[in-house]
């Protein structure tokens, strides 16, 4: 199924401009949700507003936006000096710098967009990329939308550009706030760890090999209750943790690796059984 753009935008390098049509590079899986209903008759219910003063309920009609400024007092604003105070969508994102795709920390990650070429912009778009790729390089620049300015990155990727929205530096928290007590580690104990870490490596990430099992139960069990027949799985109970020497449970755990690769590797030498027509 070919992919829908959600927006248009234009990629400014230097005198350089690409054209280029914005895709959601994923989808979130809806999370399973709950309603409240009156007990009573199963209608839904409604949310309310009211007045945290007077206790009376309020109109969408009487409502204005305020911005707290010091503890319980507001400066309201109106519709449209909210509407003056966002950044105006130009559509530009404006590159600024380039630099080595490893100088960008994870952490700064926020979300996701491929970029497709719009009407035009072809080789400019496919000049873009291979240079980025050439260089091992990616941009980092603004993009005004949805009035918010963003700053984002633009990386090349299996010959095409994928857009990185990034998170301000304000917006990072030091790790230094959370509280990390200083402890030795003991040579003996890291030799361990890394003989477990050596275990179960791989060398390339398979998202497939993973799925949510949480929602899938509680789907199924859901349609189970649509049919009328009753929730008879009970989640199962997360095994208490048991405090082990840390020698201990260094030693278990390489031993539980071993066995279950054991085990894989003996499945995958079993011969299939084969069917013979007409057999008994």
């Amino acid at each position: 199924m070919a992919a829908h753009s959600i927006g248009s935008a234009t990629v400014s390098f230097g005198l350089v401009s690409v054209p280029v049509q914005l895709y959601a590079a994923g989808e979130s899986k809806a999370t399973i949700t709950f309603n409240w209903l009156h007990k009573k008759d199963g209608a839904r219910l409604k949310q309310q507003y009211v007045c945290s003063k007077d206790g009376e309920k309020v109109e969408r009609d009487d409502m204005i936006k305020g911005y707290e400024f010091s503890k319980g007092q507001y400066v309201t604003f109106t519709p449209d000096e909210l509407k003056a105070l966002e950044e105006r969508a130009t559509g530009a994102i404006d590159i600024v710098e380039f630099l080595p795709a490893e100088k960008v920390d994870r952490i700064y990650l926020d979300r996701t967009y491929f970029l497709g070429p719009d009407k035009g912009g072809e080789r400019a778009y496919k000049l873009l990329a291979e240079a980025l790729e050439t260089t091992k390089r990616v941009a980092i620049g603004q993009y005004a939308a949805r009035g918010k300015q963003y700053l984002i990155m633009v990386r090349p990727m299996d010959g095409g550009l994928a857009m990185e929205q990034l998170r301000y530096a304000d917006e990072i928290r030091d790790l230094a706030e959370v509280p990390i007590p200083k402890t030795e580690v003991k040579k003996p104990e890291l030799d361990l760890a890394i003989k477990l870490i050596d275990q179960a490596a791989t060398e390339e990430f398979q998202p497939k090999k993973y799925k949510d099992n949480v929602r899938e139960r509680m789907q199924e069990q859901i349609e189970r209750k649509v049919e009328g027949k009753q929730i008879t799985e009970e989640p199962e109970e997360a095994p208490k943790a048991k405090v082990l020497d840390l020698m201990q449970a260094l030693r278990q755990s390489l031993e539980g690796e071993k066995a279950e690769k054991a085990e894989a590797k003996s499945a995958a030498k079993q011969p299939k059984r084969r069917k013979v027509a007409g057999g008994r």
